[in-house]
């Protein structure tokens, strides 16, 4: 039942059949979304006339409509953005009002939608018991609120939602840029950075959430345009991480983007925000946030221009560290392949080392930080090689029993060499140095150790040194056509490797024959 006469409820706005100017969702774009719950027809109609050219930030409103407390949890669930609820107090029962705020904050954990509870029998619901009980929002007489005050309780409770999500936007992008704060020198977490740099950005703005964040290739005497790229976006931009501008955004964006770069300062426009900042290392940073709906005031501006220059401050440093990190790399690789040359091979091998010890990695299920590591520390594998003689290294023939046990010695060599390290990678590589030779079976060198005594990276550069190996030429001898290898890793299936890396290499022969073609070697 309803708990007022609409003749006598004061909101006595126009013919209550006239549904002339009320503004759908499916008209307008960015409403803001009122859920009006009431079981009588007539007090829907008044409040859609009531506030049909009503307007706040820009923004029209968008009405659903439910005329039970079961139809209002139903709809609240579905849209979770609901701005405002207007909720009549007694409907399918004296309570049902009250059961649908309850609902709203507790059951639907919703705590930023506005409820309005209306009223014609204040007495029903007593407005002290009510405020101290449920988390609402504001209590109204349906007798006291006309047209005006309707308008004004509009305008209140949606700068109040607009707030809400704004310091919501606000929280998440901090939790983002903390949580990437944390690892923030990790190359994956630089878009997990951008990211909440860019929720930080639209809720200091109270922006719309079509944003995208870019970076060139750094070029200061001359902006490469066509490698702009996509490290962040929100909204209508979000699918295009990692793209290029070119390929992806709309060539208004382009145009502003382009705008930017060239003024290298922060542009202000009626309805966006375009930022540019620039890194001692000399990569530009481009911002572009629409959906502006208010006139930047000086604070803001000083906020956003704090924000950016800051942000720069944190992607000089990330960009320092990486450096470091891909220094590191380098000299890896260029100590493996120099054991290579010094042998008379191509430093190819360790590369084709590395990307097949990942892909068996990957498939045995190590965990990504470790596939890593085993991948940069994998070329060190015959790091100790340096310290075997030219002659014993490089001999065409079969060595001696003395000159093999000389031989043998490398695996040593190479552990004692890297061991004392700090550094993750090289210690790894310490421990693949002394295990690759290592068989299943416990037959290998240099300690005899059987299965899992041996250790994981050891059991896999193995195998992936061994197949690379024997379908490389050396000096000794000419390479393997592939199936005599293939047969090879049959046959030592739980002799010299592990059963299930025997498995995992044969059942993803096309990638390894991919790399083998990738990393070919060239006389």
């Amino acid at each position: 039942m309803s708990d007022v006469n609409t003749a006598d409820d004061g909101m006595i706005f126009a013919d209550d059949n006239d549904d002339n100017g009320v503004i759908h969702g499916s008209e307008m774009l960015g409403a803001w979304k009122i859920l009006i719950v009431d079981d009588e027809e007539s007090v829907h109609n008044v409040t859609k006339l009531a506030l049909m050219d009503f307007r706040f930030a820009d923004k029209g409103i968008e009405f659903s409509h439910a005329y039970s407390g079961a139809d209002a949890k139903k709809m609240i669930s579905e849209n979770p953005d609901t701005a405002v609820v207007l909720l009549d107090v007694v409907m399918e029962d004296d309570h049902a009002g009250l059961d649908v705020a309850r609902f709203i904050r507790e059951d639907a954990n919703n705590k930023t939608v506005r409820i309005v509870l209306r009223t014609g029998q204040p007495g029903q619901a007593p407005e002290r018991d009510v405020i101290t009980t449920y988390d609402i929002n504001d209590y109204k007489e349906k007798t006291e609120l006309t047209s005006q005050k309707l308008f004004t309780l509009m305008y209140s409770s949606l700068r109040s939602y607009r707030d809400i999500i704004a310091l919501e936007n606000n929280k998440r992008g901090l939790e983002e840029v903390i949580s990437a704060s944390a690892n923030i020198f990790e190359l994956k977490n630089m878009n997990h950075f951008t990211r909440g740099v860019l929720d930080q950005m639209t809720a200091l703005m109270h922006l719309d959430r079509d944003a995208v964040y870019c970076k060139t290739d750094g070029l200061a005497a001359c902006h490469a345009k066509d490698k702009f790229e996509v490290m962040a976006a929100t909204g209508d931009f979000e699918d295009m991480v990692g793209a290029n501008v070119h390929d992806a955004l709309p060539h208004e964006v382009l145009q502003d983007l382009n705008a930017v770069a060239t003024k290298r300062q922060n542009i202000y426009l009626d309805d966006r925000f375009l930022g540019f900042f620039k890194s001692e290392g000399g990569t530009e940073n481009l911002v572009y946030l629409s959906g502006l709906t208010h006139q930047v005031g000086d604070l803001d501006r000083s906020l956003l221009e704090l924000f950016t220059r800051n942000v720069g401050i944190a992607y000089q440093n990330i960009e320092l560290h990486q450096d470091i990190e891909n220094t590191q790399r380098e000299i890896v690789y260029m100590l493996g392949e120099a054991v290579e040359t010094r042998s008379k091979e191509t430093g190819n091998h360790v590369k084709r080392v590395a990307e097949i010890s990942k892909l068996l990695g990957l498939g045995y299920g190590l965990e990504e930080p470790d596939v890593n590591i085993l991948k940069l520390a994998s070329p060190m594998h015959d790091l100790g090689k340096i310290g075997i003689p030219d002659a014993i290294l490089n001999k065409p023939g079969r060595h001696t029993e003395e000159e093999f046990e000389i031989m043998k010695t490398h695996a040593i060599l190479g552990h004692d060499m890297l061991i004392n390290s700090e550094r993750k990678i090289l210690r790894a590589g310490a421990i693949i140095a002394r295990d690759h030779h290592e068989k299943w079976n416990g037959a290998g060198y240099p300690n005899g150790c059987k299965e899992n005594d041996i250790h994981i990276y050891g059991r896999i550069v193995a195998i992936a040194d061994v197949f690379d190996a024997l379908g490389s030429e050396r000096c000794y001898k000419k390479a393997w056509p592939l199936d005599k290898i293939i047969d090879l890793m049959r046959e030592e299936r739980g002799h010299h490797f592990e059963p299930k890396l025997v498995d995992i290499l044969l059942a993803n022969m096309d990638q390894v024959t991919a790399i083998r073609d990738q990393y070919a070697d060239i006389f």
